[in-house]
């Protein structure tokens, strides 16, 4: 709450300071006082000064002003270079992909690019890019850009890579099959036809290209701002989305305004957008009923049914699409042994997690694909807790008289876990109940994402929301060899499965597709490189004067068409 308050408390300062210069009581003053209280980036009076007149014109003429308040900081706002789902919250603000989702599904509709033509053999992909649009600092979108902007990820050894800075695009190379000159990476030419059109030859067929064009991961940044901010562009977004970045205060707030030439006609209605960071979820329910913020992501499951029948509030309920799960370091002892992971399975009660934690909005997972995707095998045998049954595994794998062992756990509330802290101590106990002692292991959240990529961990907590409606994005991601280090933090491997997800990865028929993620998730599950604990159904709250807002099943949602009432 500090922080929120502190914020809150500058925005009001500001205001009053500017008016105060307004009447001649001196503008360099108040530049200074809103530096102090961590509102501005630091170093620039005159801009600070230019901000502070623009959000008391704001205020003046009532214009509006969205507080979103969220459990954890971005990590980055280069979507590409992360996966982490409160970077890419605020990147889809200011970036644009070729392709963009439904308001409510990953039904495909057109975004920087108004029309596509896919060849009959499914390797050439011609995009129509919208004319007349513009990056925020001016220059245009053109093919070239989306030229640039793929090699960048593409290539290692680009300009714009960064890859001397430790940039790393692990999510394209999943997406697309490795990076340039690997044997799987699909994309084999980018041809720039002209200014609006762009043409992908793939090397092989990719049957999720379209959606993957989609993800937010993939937004479009100026080339002009790679030249400007060099490898500091993950903290100087440039897009042509509807609102444009203007600072970022670390583990407190990111402030984006609107883009008064965005490319839709009467769009965005907000003037402004500020992503608070307030890590404790009733405290962020305080914020809200007091109407400090307009909507928090996070809700506790035990508020949901209040919230629904306070005047004056909204309950909002995301579809199911993630997994939240307990992952092995299959690389380290003792986890190496099957038997002790398999033993682990059986002795956490997933049902008392979700009954404890969940209140109703949350199902125990026996796969790490949610139930209504293409190529769930309802046919795999759950882990039923069965401490017998763990016990006499535990045996099996030479620990008889118990082991001593680390959990890593959240320090953020996430959709798919939102009180991360009673689920590790849920776990420490059923795993206390046949002889093994677990040791809870906290870390910030930007170091827990960086450990847990670098193999630091024994065991941890995390999960993941899909964000193009493909089983790929969860099978791969998570658990293919080649992701080893970056989403695969099991550091699990296992050919057969990786030749399984390759084989779905080429196929364009979504039965074979189908077919080929079911057999890959029966030896998942038999190896047990984690414990896939519930896929939940994540709840959120807005105040009742936030009009038009859909929560998106990929847990970022375009801001563009919401508005305030009084």
């Amino acid at each position: 709450m500090k922080l929120k308050y502190s914020f809150l408390f500058a925005l009001m300062l500001a205001f009053i300071l500017v008016l105060a210069a307004c009447s001649g009581d001196g503008g360099a003053d108040s530049a200074s006082s809103e530096e102090e209280d961590g509102v501005e980036e630091e170093g620039d009076a005159e801009e600070s000064d230019d901000d502070a007149d623009s959000e008391a014109d704001t205020e003046a003429d009532g214009d509006q002003v969205l507080l979103f308040a969220r459990g954890g900081d971005s990590e980055s706002l280069d979507p590409s270079s992360t996966t982490d789902g409160e970077s890419s919250r605020v990147t889809v603000q200011v970036l644009e992909s070729l392709l963009q989702f439904e308001e409510d599904s990953f039904e495909l509709q057109p975004g920087l690019a108004h029309d596509w033509d896919v060849s009959g053999d499914g390797l050439n992909y011609t995009f129509y890019l919208e004319e007349g649009v513009t990056f925020h600092d001016g220059t245009d979108f053109n093919a070239d850009a989306v030229k640039t902007n793929f090699e960048r990820w593409s290539d290692p050894e680009h300009e714009y890579g960064f890859a001397d800075d430790n940039y790393v695009y692990s999510m394209y190379g999943t997406m697309f099959g490795g990076f340039k000159g690997d044997d799987g990476h699909v994309i084999d030419e980018i041809n720039v036809v002209n200014d609006h059109e762009i043409e992908f030859v793939l090397s092989q067929p990719l049957g999720f290209f379209l959606q993957n064009m989609g993800m937010s991961y993939f937004g479009i940044t100026s080339p002009a701002a790679f030249e400007e901010f060099g490898p500091e562009i993950n903290e100087n977004p440039v897009g042509t989305g509807p609102f444009e970045f203007v600072s970022w205060s670390k583990d407190d707030s990111i402030v984006l305004e609107k883009n008064e030439d965005y490319r839709i006609d009467g769009l965005p209605h907000l003037d402004q957008v500020v992503f608070e960071v307030v890590p404790d979820n009733a405290a962020r329910l305080i914020a809200l009923r007091s109407g400090e913020i307009d909507i928090m992501d996070g809700l506790n499951p035990d508020d949901a049914a209040g919230i629904e029948s306070e005047e004056g509030l909204e309950l909002f309920t995301r579809a199911e699409n993630n997994i939240g799960y307990l992952g092995f370091n299959v690389e380290k002892e003792p986890l190496d042994n099957p038997d002790l992971r398999h033993a682990i399975n059986y002795a956490i009660d997933k049902q008392a997690i979700a009954d404890a934690l969940y209140a109703g909005y949350a199902n125990t997972a026996k796969n790490p694909l949610p139930p209504s995707y293409m190529g769930y095998n309802d046919d795999v045998e759950a882990y039923e807790y069965d401490l017998d049954k763990a016990e006499e595994l535990l045996a099996e794998a030479g620990y008889e008289d118990g082991l001593e062992i680390e959990l890593w756990t959240m320090p953020v509330a996430r959709p798919y876990m939102p009180d991360p802290e009673t689920t590790a101590e849920i776990v420490q106990n059923n795993l206390a109940d046949i002889g093994i002692d677990v040791t809870i292991v906290r870390e910030e959240w930007a170091p827990y994402l960086d450990k847990t990529m670098d193999g630091e961990h024994e065991m941890y907590m995390l999960g993941w929301s899909g964000t193009n409606g493909d089983p790929d994005y969860f099978l791969s991601s998570l658990l293919h060899g080649d992701n080893i280090g970056s989403s695969n933090r099991e550091f699990y491997e296992n050919p057969e499965v990786d030749d399984l997800l390759d084989e779905a990865k080429r196929s364009v028929d979504q039965d074979e597709r189908a077919a080929f993620y079911q057999e890959a998730q029966a030896l998942i599950s038999e190896d047990s490189p984690m414990v896939t604990l519930v896929h939940s159904t994540p709840v959120l709250a807005t105040s009742s004067n936030v009009l038009n807002y859909v929560p998106h099943p990929s847990t970022s949602e375009p801001l563009t068409e919401v508005e305030l009432t009084n």
